[in-house]
C-alpha cells in the first residue's frame, strides 16, 4: 500500500516537473491578484495591511483552482484512470496519493512564497507569518475539496467552470477561519490557535471525506 501511494506521488510530481503548468500557474495568478489589488484601493498602506490577510487568502483560493481540473481529466483521457481504479491498491489511496502531489506543486509553493507577496500589501512580519501558517494549514482542505469537484467533472471536457461552481461555496468555511486566525494574530479578541486549530480540523477532515467522495465520483464516472 505505502509503494503504491509512494509511486503515484512520485509519478505525478515528475509528471508535474516535466510538463509544468498548473504551480507555476497558481503562483503567477496568486501575485497578479495580491499585486493588482493596491491600485484599485490605492497607497493606503493602514488599509492594505489591514486587509491584507483576506487578499491573500481569496487570492489563495482562487489560485487552487488552477489546474484542478486536470487532476483526473488528464488520466481519464489518456486511459492512466482505467488502470489505477484497477490496480490491487484502493482507489482511495491512489486519489489520496494524486490530491497530495497535487499540494506540493500548488498548496505548498503558495504557502511558502506569502511572506514575499506579503510585502505587497503591507503586511508586518507578524502577519506574514500568520498568514503563510494559516495558508500551510488551510490549503491542504481546499485541495481535497477541490478534488471532489474534480473527480465529478473528470469525463467532462473544459468543466472547469462547472468545477468552480461546485466548490466555491464549499471553500467558504476554510476561507473565513484562515483570515480569522490570521487576524487573531495580529491582536484579535481570540486566541489565535483557538481559529488554527478549527482550521486544521477542517484540512483533515476535508481529507477524509475528500478522498472518500472523489473515489465513490470517479468509480460512478466509469
Amino acid at each position: 500500500m505505502g509503494r503504491a501511494f509512494l509511486a503515484v506521488v512520485a509519478r505525478d510530481l515528475r509528471l508535474a516537473g516535466r510538463i509544468g503548468g498548473s504551480g507555476a500557474l497558481s503562483l503567477v495568478f496568486f501575485l497578479m491578484i495580491v499585486a493588482l489589488v493596491p491600485f484599485g484601493l490605492g497607497p493606503d498602506l493602514n488599509l492594505l495591511a489591514r486587509i491584507g490577510p483576506g487578499i491573500l487568502w481569496i487570492a489563495a483560493v482562487l489560485a487552487t483552482l488552477i489546474g484542478l481540473d486536470r487532476l483526473f481529466q488528464a488520466d481519464e483521457e489518456d486511459g492512466s484512470l482505467d488502470l489505477l481504479s484497477g490496480a490491487p491498491a484502493p482507489l482511495e489511496l491512489l486519489v489520496l496519493a494524486k490530491v497530495t502531489a497535487h499540494w506540493l506543486t500548488t498548496g505548498l509553493p503558495l504557502a511558502l512564497a506569502t511572506p514575499l507577496f506579503g510585502l505587497l500589501v503591507a503586511l508586518s512580519p507578524t502577519g506574514m507569518a500568520a498568514t503563510s501558517l494559516t495558508l500551510l494549514v488551510g490549503t491542504p482542505a481546499l485541495t481535497f475539496i477541490g478534488a471532489v469537484g474534480a473527480a465529478l467533472t473528470a469525463s467532462i471536457r473544459r468543466g472547469g467552470l462547472i468545477l468552480a461552481v461546485v466548490v466555491l461555496p464549499l471553500m467558504v468555511p476554510t476561507l473565513i477561519f484562515g483570515v480569522s486566525a490570521t487576524d487573531a494574530a495580529l491582536g484579535g479578541t481570540v486566541p489565535f490557535t483557538t481559529p488554527l486549530a478549527i482550521l486544521g480540523a477542517l484540512s483533515l477532515a476535508a481529507g477524509v471525506i475528500g478522498t472518500l467522495a472523489a473515489a465513490a465520483a470517479l468509480r460512478w464516472g466509469e
